[in-house]
């Protein structure tokens, strides 16, 4: 896991995803593997969160990570982007960033190749039309689930997988058996330097609260009560000398 190569990786905002691209700004120096976790001994942690149902709960998310000056990167789906443009635009204009979850959050082992590039481009324009801004150059597979053959697949798309360390399964839903506590427990139980953390935007029924979204105040005064300090994935390819976190 190449990630404190993270920094100038994530500064890639505006840079279209082709492998030219994303290796000449950094991008290539996190291909080969999946990216789990933010290789340092520095208390930092990364909050991320996907998007493939309804945006129930991100205008929620959002006012807390603005009132806790915490960043966030977003995965959205391409079918998300397309049903709710508005709510990506919104992830964009608050200054996280968004990358790439797959088109139709398809298994990817039931795909062929060609599928899955497919499920990745139509995501990339789905994303940029919805952001107005290309995404970041991160790749985050539908279920977690990777290949070393669709790793190097989606790095040859100009993506390097970032997968989480933790998922807080909120989720599941309180039909799931979840709850707020349950979900912050899960956030900390695995907390260490490099942490990613992912949750998720809306509901699998669309009817259940958004637990992750009700968590997300704890969870961050938790993680700074323990002396950790929430990153930005887009800054943590700052060379060491350069880094004052």
């Amino acid at each position: 896991m190449a990630a404190v190569a993270a920094t100038a990786v994530l500064m890639m905002c505006g840079v279209p995803g082709s492998a030219s691209a994303s290796s000449a700004t950094g991008a290539g120096r996190l291909f080969g593997s999946e990216v789990r976790e933010i290789p340092t001994g520095q208390h930092l942690v990364a909050l991320t969160f996907n998007a493939a149902w309804d945006e129930d709960g991100l205008d929620t998310v959002l006012t807390v990570l603005r009132r806790q000056q915490a960043p966030a990167t977003f995965f959205p789906t391409g079918q998300f982007a397309e049903r709710h443009p508005a709510a990506v635009r919104a992830m964009a204009a608050a200054g996280h960033g968004v990358a790439n979850h797959s088109y139709s959050h398809p298994p990817f082992a039931a795909l062929t190749a060609q599928e899955r590039q497919d499920e990745v481009d139509l995501a990339d324009r789905a994303i940029r039309a919805a952001a107005g801004t290309a995404p970041l150059p991160f790749f985050r597979f539908p279920y977690g689930d990777t290949t070393p053959e669709q790793i190097a697949q989606v790095n040859a798309l100009g993506y390097a997988d970032i997968e989480w360390t933790t998922d807080t399964n909120g989720y599941l839903g309180t039909a799931g058996g979840m709850t707020t506590e349950k979900a912050v427990k899960r956030a900390l139980d695995d907390l260490k330097p490099g942490e990613i953390i992912q949750m998720h935007i809306g509901s699998l029924d669309g009817q259940s609260p958004v637990l992750d979204a009700q968590a997300l105040p704890q969870i961050i005064d938790a993680v700074h009560a323990r002396g950790y300090q929430i990153v930005d994935l887009r800054t943590l390819l700052d060379p060491p000398a350069e880094q004052h976190v």
